[in-house]
């Protein structure tokens, strides 16, 4: 029972919905994507991508950044030094899960 408290309780606010509905689809995103559809500063959205890690809603890894995030960085900063967390979800029945909660939510 208590992953299951932990997974809602993850899902329990504005900002998360909108950061997993984002990553819908299956390709993973770059933190500097995300940020900006949420709408909040950088250490809140890192913040609540640590919630969603942590329930398991979500996965993630290090790697180089891409392009178009890629040309946002300063030339002054080295090539390897130019990185990027991606995330993705780790199961996609979790929109199933989203779909009936907001289904159960309308009715209420």
């Amino acid at each position: 029972m208590k992953n299951e408290v932990k997974l809602l309780k993850a899902l329990a606010d504005e900002t998360r919905l909108t950061i997993v509905e984002f990553l819908k689809g299956g390709k993973e995103k770059c933190v500097y994507e995300i940020i900006p559809v949420t709408g909040k500063s950088q250490p809140t959205v890192s913040q609540h991508l640590k919630i969603l890690r942590e329930a398991g809603v979500l996965k993630f890894r290090k790697g180089p950044l891409e392009e178009p995030v890629a040309s946002k960085f300063k030339k002054r900063v080295k090539k390897e030094e130019r990185y990027c967390y991606y995330y993705s979800v780790r199961d996609e029945k979790i929109f199933e899960l989203i779909k009936t909660l907001k289904e159960v939510a309308g009715r209420v």
